[in-house]
């Protein structure tokens, strides 16, 4: 009987190369954001009192308990 060696190719798996991500693309939408929680912060925060932009307790009322949450003293 002939024995025939068969040469099995060992392939290693390929891994995944990351993009690079250019700053100039990530930074107006990274400001946007920023922006976005700054104001966030300012409603839930502060946005009942002498800084107030709003006139009433309608604002106080939908985020109130996430001031609660937040640690920010309210009453």
């Amino acid at each position: 009987m002939a024995e025939t060696a068969v040469s099995a190719a060992v392939s290693t798996p390929s891994l995944p190369v990351p993009t690079a991500l250019p700053v100039r693309a990530v930074l107006p939408w990274a400001a946007f954001v920023g922006l976005l929680m700054i104001v966030a912060l300012y409603f839930v925060g502060a946005e009942q009192g002498a800084t107030s932009v709003f006139s009433g307790t309608e604002v106080h009322e939908w985020v109130h308990d996430g001031r609660h949450l937040l640690g920010f003293p309210c009453h």
